[in-house]
């Protein structure tokens, strides 16, 4: 009797540049742009097992998503596997994490128990993503850059309005530093539940910046545009936070951070999501390296704190061994 074949899951990071509104009744919510990137990203593997089990970090998600797929599930009525996170990036440093997880555990399921994959709105639905941004669950699919409106409140998630594959060469540089988090769950409902309104000039001004500077100067590989225009957005979606991070970046470190490097000269800098995660978009690796070398000389951040990333224009990556081997 054949053996049953064990899915291997591998899913990029996610970088968002900010939202483009909330608070607004009657018009799209959240929405915005944002790009996967290959590093740290997250690998999960699936094979058969007497009954459900999880295993390695993060056991708990596993457990979320595993048994949120199953009860949407028509075809499984029972899960007889092993989920195995093998690596991932720590949580809360705005790297979209937890979507990543549960779109890599319904993947897995569904490959797993030889089941066609949805569409990306269905399968985060399945797991419970996309209740705000979109730009994770686009990007687990497809890659690239991705901008989308925002979400009425009868559409289960934001439809997608862009996606872009990037330049392979262009990298990005992130510092988290340790110790540090942003908001999530609870926490973040409430902070939202606080915050004013999006003025819908400025949401005017964000969907301006996402579709007149950021998509065009992606398409044409405009680096130049493409890292002022990223850091114009990044700013002005982070300044509707202020109330809540002090400034349009979550804390004074951060804000330092920021001019720091953009003295320097690199001028696409910006906070992904709620941070504490800082991204640098560098034209090359050699630049790359070089804005690494001086964070580090500087005193700015150590080695764990660092890490140089690609774009990434594939999305997440699955395929099947014979389990044991």
């Amino acid at each position: 009797m054949p053996q049953q074949a064990a899915i291997l899951v591998t899913a990029p990071s996610r970088l968002h540049f900010g939202l483009l509104s909330f608070g607004n009744p009657g018009v799209r919510q959240f929405g915005g742009v944002g790009v996967m990137i290959d590093r740290p990203g997250l690998t999960l593997r699936i094979h058969a097992a007497d009954r459900f089990e999880t295993a390695g970090p993060l056991q708990d998600r596993l457990r979320d998503a595993a048994l949120q797929w199953l009860e949407s599930s028509d075809e499984v009525k029972e899960l007889r596997c092993q989920v195995e996170l093998t690596s991932a990036p720590r949580l809360h440093a705005g790297l979209g994490v937890g979507t990543q997880l549960a779109l890599a555990v319904a993947t897995g399921l569904n490959a797993f128990h030889h089941l066609a994959t949805p569409a990306a709105e269905d399968l985060a639905t399945r797991v419970g993503r996309g209740l705000r941004s979109a730009v994770g669950t686009y990007g687990f699919v497809a890659g690239g850059l991705i901008a989308e409106r925002g979400k009425l409140p009868a559409e289960t998630i934001s439809p997608l309005l862009e996606r872009v594959a990037l330049p392979s060469h262009w990298r990005f540089v992130l510092v988290s530093p340790p110790g540090s988090v942003g908001l999530s769950g609870t926490t973040e409902q409430v902070a939202f539940e606080q915050l004013p309104p999006v003025p819908l000039a400025v949401t005017e001004r964000l969907t301006c910046i996402m579709c007149d500077r950021i998509l065009p100067a992606a398409k044409t590989a405009n680096f130049s545009e493409f890292s002022n225009a990223v850091y114009n957005f990044g700013f002005l979606a982070g300044s509707c936070f202020e109330s809540v991070q002090g400034s349009a970046y979550n804390g004074t470190a951060l804000e330092n951070l920021v001019k720091h490097i953009r003295g320097i000269g690199v001028r696409g800098v910006g906070q992904s999501s709620w941070g504490p995660t800082i991204y640098s978009i560098c034209e090359s690796e050699s630049s790359a390296i070089a804005l690494a070398d001086n964070l580090r000389a500087e005193g700015w951040c150590n080695e764990d704190a660092l890490l140089i990333a690609s774009p990434d224009n594939q999305g997440a990556r699955m395929s099947s061994t014979v389990a044991g081997l």
